[in-house]
C-alpha cells in the first residue's frame, strides 16, 4: 500500500554554499545518503500547494497558529499521465509535525481535488487518508495556487532511521502553468549559493548533531517555502501598485 505517515518535529537553516560542504562533509561521519542519493547527487520534488481563493491557509499558517494545515500534490522528478503521486495533508501541533498520504494517478489526484469526489479505491490507495482528504475537501474550497520544485539530498542517521537531514537548494516556483507534468522551471525562490537545511527527528536530537551544528554557528529558523514565496508575492504585487501610482 502505498502510504507514508510521519510524526517528527522539524528544525531549519539556512547555509550558504561553503556552510554547507563543511558541515555536509562532517555529517557523514554518523549519517549515510539514503537509496536514491547513493545512485544520484541530487533528486527533484515537485509540489502543487492549494489554497482558497483569498489564500486563507496560507495567510492563517503566517500568523503562525499553535496549530496549522495544508493540502499538496507531490511528485518525484516530472511526472507522467499515469505516474503515481502523492496527496498529501500535512498538519502541525505545537510543533508536532504530522503528514500523511496516499499515492494516486496524476488525474486521480486532480480530479479529486477539483470535484471534492473520492476516487474509486484502489490498491495503491490508502482508504483512511483519501477520507481524511475528502473531509479536508469538504471544509475548504480548494484551487491549485503555486507550483514549488527543488533539488534534494537526503542522510540518515546510520543508527537510527528516526533522524534525518535534507539538504534543499534551487528552489522554484510559478503560480502559472500550474500542472506538475509540464515541466520544473520557475523563479529562484533562494539566492544563488542559498540551501536549506531541514533536521527531522522523532525524537530529540543526539548530542553529536547539536555539537555539530554549535560549532559550525549554525541557528534555527523559521522558514516556509511557500509561506515565503506568498511574502516575496505579495511584496512585489506592492512594489508594483506603488510604482504604477508614482509613475
Amino acid at each position: 500500500m502505498a502510504i507514508e505517515v510521519f510524526n517528527r518535529y522539524e528544525s531549519k537553516y539556512l547555509l550558504d554554499s561553503n556552510s554547507y560542504r563543511r558541515l555536509y562533509l562532517d555529517l557523514m561521519e554518523y549519517m549515510e545518503p539514503d537509496e536514491y542519493n547513493k545512485q544520484h547527487e541530487f533528486y527533484s520534488i515537485s509540489n502543487l500547494y492549494f489554497d482558497t481563493a483569498h489564500d486563507s491557509l496560507i495567510r492563517a499558517s503566517l500568523a503562525k497558529p499553535k496549530y496549522k494545515e495544508k493540502l499538496r500534490l507531490r511528485a518525484y522528478g516530472v511526472p507522467g499521465k499515469d505516474a503515481k503521486v502523492y496527496l498529501e495533508i500535512k498538519k502541525k501541533v505545537f510543533g508536532l509535525v504530522n503528514k500523511r498520504r496516499t499515492a494516486l494517478k496524476l488525474d486521480e489526484a486532480y480530479e479529486f481535488v477539483r470535484t471534492g469526489q473520492a476516487p474509486e479505491l484502489k490498491d495503491y490507495m490508502n482508504a483512511q487518508v483519501v477520507n481524511e482528504i475528502s473531509y479536508f475537501l469538504r471544509r475548504y474550497d480548494l484551487a491549485p495556487k503555486l507550483y514549488l520544485s527543488y533539488d534534494r539530498k537526503a542522510l540518515f542517521c546510520k543508527d537510527s532511521r528516526d533522524l534525518r537531514i535534507t539538504f534543499d537548494t534551487n528552489i522554484r516556483t510559478r503560480r502559472y502553468d500550474l500542472k506538475l507534468e509540464n515541466g520544473d522551471y520557475g523563479e529562484q525562490l533562494l539566492d544563488e549559493g542559498q540551501w536549506l537545511m531541514e533536521v527531522k527527528a522523532e525524537k530529540t536530537v543526539p548530542m553529536w548533531l547539536s555539537v555539530l551544528l554549535s560549532e559550525h554557528q549554525l541557528y534555527r529558523t523559521s522558514f516556509s517555502k511557500y509561506g515565503n514565496e506568498y511574502k516575496k508575492m505579495i511584496k512585489n504585487e506592492k512594489q508594483k501598485q506603488e510604482s504604477m501610482l508614482y509613475a
